[in-house]
Formats: C-alpha cells, sequence, structure tokens
C-alpha cells in the first residue's frame, strides 16, 4: 500500500510499505476513505530531525472495516467509520470520566509500531473502543461536502469543541479565539453551537476570518501582540474575555490569551505547545483568578452527538477543508499548507 512517512524537516514522502495486519485480537484493519494533513503536522514538518528511517504519518481518518480481530464485537467488515486521532479502549477509569486521550491502553498514531493515517489502509488498536460506526451514509454516494464534515470529527472541529467545552463556553459569554487555523475556526463554530453571545477571532489571513465570520465570529481582532491585546479589551469596555480560547501552541499567543482574559475568566488550550514553561503566576494568571484549562482533546467521548448534528445539518465543519489531494500528492499538500496556501488539505483516496 501506499503511505505517508516523514524522513525529517520538510522532508514528506509517499513510499509502498506492507499492507497493515492484524496483531492482536482487538485490532481492526480500515481501508482509508478520506485523511488529511493536521496543524500539528507541521511541527514536526518544521523541526524533525534528518533520519534514515521515515516516521509515519496522520491521525485523522474516515474509512471502510475490512477485517477485525477475533476480539471486536462493535464493528464488523463493511461498516463506514470514524477513527479518532487516538485510539482507546473507551472503558478504563479515564475513558469513563471522559479523558480518552490518557487511556490506560491506548496511545497515538505515527510509531513504527502502530503506523500513521495518511495511508491507504490502516491498523486500527483497540477497535472497539476507537471505531464509531456512521450511520446510514454510504461512502461511495456520499457528497463531498458530507465527507469533509464527518473527516472533521476525527480530530479538528471535535478538538475546537474540546477547547471550548473545557472553557465553560455558554450562553451571555464573551469568547475570544485566538489562531485562524482549522482549529481556531473549528472553536469559533463549536462557540456559537454552545450559545456564546459574542465571538471574538483573532486573525489576519482575510479568507480564513470570512469563514470565521460565516461560522459565527462577530468581531474580528487582525493585530497581534500588545496591539491586539488593547484591540480586544477595547471591544469589552476594558473588561477581556470571559473564555479565551487559544488555538495556534506558541508562546505569543498564550501571552496574548492571558493579557485579554477578564479577572475570574477561563483560558483554554487546545494548540499544541511548543513551549514547556509558561507564566503563571500574578502578573499572568494568579492576580486574575484565571482558569487555565485544555489538552488533546478526547474526541470519542464527543463522537456520537457530533455525529448527528453533522447528519441532520446542523454544523458544517468541513468547510475548513480547501484543497483535496491525492495520496501520490500529499508532499505538496503539507507544503501548500506550510506556506498558508491552504487551510487544511484533505487527501482523496
Amino acid at each position: 500500500m501506499k503511505a505517508t512517512l516523514m524522513y525529517g524537516a520538510g522532508d514528506v514522502r509517499v513510499e509502498t510499505v506492507p499492507d497493515p495486519v492484524i496483531e492482536h485480537p482487538t485490532d481492526a484493519i480500515v481501508r482509508t476513505v478520506r485523511a488529511c494533513v493536521c496543524g500539528s503536522d507541521l511541527h514536526p514538518y518544521h523541526s524533525l530531525p534528518h533520519g534514515d528511517h521515515g516516521r509515519p504519518m496522520g491521525h485523522e481518518l474516515i474509512g471502510v472495516v475490512e477485517e477485525i480481530g477475533d476480539a471486536v464485537t462493535t464493528v464488523t467488515p463493511g461498516d463506514f467509520v470514524i477513527a479518532p486521532f487516538a485510539y482507546q479502549d473507551n472503558t478504563c477509569v479515564f475513558c469513563r470520566e471522559g479523558f480518552h486521550t490518557s487511556c490506560l491502553y491506548g496511545g497515538f498514531y505515527g510509531s513504527p509500531e502502530v503506523g500513521g493515517l495518511q495511508a491507504e489502509f490502516a491498523r486500527i488498536p483497540q477497535a472497539d473502543g476507537s471505531l464509531v460506526k456512521v450511520p446510514g451514509t454510504d461512502p461511495a454516494s456520499a457528497d463531498e461536502g458530507l465527507l469533509a464534515s464527518l473527516l472533521s470529527l476525527s480530530d479538528v472541529y471535535l478538538t475546537g469543541h474540546h477547547a471550548a467545552h473545557m472553557g465553560r463556553v455558554a450562553p451571555g459569554k464573551t469568547v475570544t479565539v485566538i489562531g485562524d487555523g482549522a482549529v481556531g475556526l473549528s472553536a469559533v463554530l463549536a462557540s456559537r453551537r454552545l450559545g456564546a453571545e459574542r465571538i471574538i477571532l483573532m486573525g489576519r489571513h482575510t479568507a480564513r476570518t470570512d469563514l470565521g465570520i460565516e461560522f459565527g465570529a462577530t468581531d474580528v481582532v487582525a493585530e497581534r501582540g500588545a496591539e491586539g491585546i488593547a484591540r480586544v479589551l477595547d471591544l469589552t469596555g476594558g473588561e477581556g474575555s470571559h473564555v479565551v480560547l487559544e488555538a495556534v501552541g506558541h508562546m505569543p499567543a498564550y501571552e496574548q490569551a492571558y493579557g485579554i482574559v477578564r479577572p475570574g475568566g477561563v483560558i483554554s488550550r487546545v494548540g499544541v505547545p511548543q513551549y514547556e514553561d509558561a507564566p503563571i503566576g500574578f502578573g499572568s494568571l494568579f492576580g486574575k483568578n484565571i482558569t487555565l484549562t485544555g489538552g488533546p482533546a478526547p474526541v470519542r467521548a464527543y463522537l456520537e452527538p457530533a455525529i448527528r448534528d453533522v447528519l441532520d445539518g446542523v454544523i458544517d465543519p468541513g468547510r475548513v477543508f480547501d484543497r483535496t489531494v491525492a495520496i501520490d500528492d500529499v508532499p505538496a499538500g503539507y507544503a501548500a499548507m506550510d506556506a498558508r496556501q491552504a487551510l487544511k488539505v484533505m487527501i482523496a483516496f
């Protein structure tokens, strides 16, 4: 089969590798219908040391079950399924408490042992807890918009939802979203779905912020740093934002977040942090009684109601995909996202 491997910063290749096989009774083999490139894939694209062995890439997938292990009971061959970006058993104590990305028996894609999901086929560990069926939908006849929205539920939209959920977005709240990437725009859509009264989107790419307005943003702030903080404070009468959703992962975005959050507010981070140390003292969090939350989204916790929202036409999160490539053209997809020529790239099989 063809699969995407990264050999170092900027070095993405599509190669022929052995097809995956059932290794454990809890595994399933899935034929990929759609996969995609994630903004978090650009972090190793910028910094991965070069080596002789490629890293399997990809963690977002919708597909059709081809084969199951002897212990798998919740899916059968032929089922159209969504695979969350992490695998989990959905029964351990942390899964039961809603934090599936901390599953005692789970993990993440992208290792040589598990493989990546930017590939024609994938081995899905813990299939009973990791695959969710899409009812009443045939991927062979489904339109592209529906497939894109279902694919967004494997990570990007539900990561935005997780940011809003952990930030306690609710009716009457003012929410500021930092970042106009696919996760930030998803956080705008999720905040609107949760009833936020006002949604300020901090971003400077007009094509993206225009989509953010369609998703529910009431204001757009293009300024960054001190100017951006001043602009948000001006928009909120000097009070700041009840909730700040940080969808970037870089220190300047975190500094903006604690600059614009109002006393007693919440900062919810879902941008993968590219730093280890962040201020939490009097001038940042402590002095204003700020709650800091967020982390890897437990997509599995939110999937069933989100699937229903997509099938019922309540939300259309797949609009964040603005380019589609074939598997052979995945390296060009990475380059397009890195150059900001594409917001989010879908891979069609």
